[in-house]
């Protein structure tokens, strides 16, 4: 697939999907061996770690193609305009939201688009007050903190849940007027479940012109998420035997198949891998095995899965070795 930016008179960007065969990983345009562009190769590297995310890694790559030819517009005097780059992030809990935005903040940075191209993350909470005056003082002060940097509001859909006494629509036109007062120098980032962010964009009418580009985030495969806990377990200097994988990747196929309302993709493997590894840490002492080769083994009874028909605690753990 191969997606290039159009542009519409209200600035917005459409992403145009042209059908082509060519390699996920290959850029969307030919580099000059000539010319430095470090802040992309730095931004491949980081983006080659992600798992999956293949449309959201083509985009933020022509992200870069638009800010690299907007500077050399204005280098050679050419009409730029005034650009908003505020962005929607959509799609469920733990497919990388956060990770990208903080890729997104250095690349503004090394682009000379923001100052600092600090990522200021908030939610609910940090924007909404108790009392009447509260909220547009705490959302001004926010917005106050993120400028030279990204400001980025997971959850934002829970602004608008409230009803009309609540002060959460205060925040959402603070944060309107704030975009406008401060439109170069802060990037605005909103993120949240798909539908519940298209219904947020309809409570303030100055909402959706102000953010150009979107970005969808699909869940993980059971593939891709049996591939995202083997670098978890690589970073952390452990593996799996043959047995525990499968048992792994079972598992993971199983959880995306049923697809649970609560089930939070990346988060829940980090989740698993963590508790796992505790498992781990408490047969070892059982057994007395201390062994570089133990030390690194994680066997099928470590796996803190939570669909074991009977699970087992930390003194049964011990004994089925």
């Amino acid at each position: 697939m191969r997606e290039a930016f159009t542009y519409t008179q209200n600035s917005q960007i459409n992403v145009v999907f042209n059908q082509k065969k060519e390699k996920s990983a290959a850029l969307p345009f030919p580099i000059d061996e000539k010319v430095s562009h470090a802040p992309l190769e730095k931004m491949e590297k980081a983006l080659n770690r992600l798992v999956g995310m293949s449309e959201v890694k083509k985009m933020v790559k022509e992200l870069y193609a638009w800010l690299y030819v907007y500077r050399k517009r204005e280098e050679a005097q050419l009409k730029v305009g005034k650009q908003s780059f505020h962005m929607l992030f959509k799609g469920n809990p733990g497919t990388g939201k956060t990770t990208v935005a903080r890729l997104l903040s250095d690349l503004f940075r090394e682009m000379e688009i923001l100052p600092k191209g600090q990522l200021i993350e908030a939610e609910r909470a940090d924007l909404v007050g108790e009392y009447i005056g509260q909220t547009a003082q705490k959302t001004r002060d926010l917005v106050k903190k993120a400028l030279g940097g990204v400001l980025f509001i997971d959850e934002a859909y829970s602004l608008s849940r409230g009803g009309e006494k609540d002060f959460g629509k205060e925040a959402v036109d603070t944060l309107v007027k704030q975009m406008e007062d401060h439109n170069t120098e802060f990037i605005l980032v909103l993120a949240g479940y798909s539908d519940e962010m298209d219904d947020f964009l309809q409570m303030n009418p100055g909402l959706p012109s102000r953010f150009p580009m979107i970005f969808s985030f699909p869940d993980f495969s059971g593939d891709e998420l049996l591939q995202i806990s083997g670098q978890m377990m690589e970073e952390r200097e452990y593996r799996m035997t043959t047995e525990a994988r499968k048992r792994l990747s079972r598992h993971l196929h199983q959880k995306v198949i049923d697809h649970d309302a609560h089930f939070s993709n990346g988060r829940y493997v980090r989740n698993l891998i963590e508790k796992t590894i505790r498992r781990q840490a408490v047969r070892l002492v059982r057994e007395g095995a201390f062994d570089r080769d133990s030390l690194l083994t994680i066997r099928t009874c470590d796996l803190a899965l939570d669909d074991e028909r009977f699970p087992l605690n930390a003194d049964e753990a011990f004994s089925t070795i």
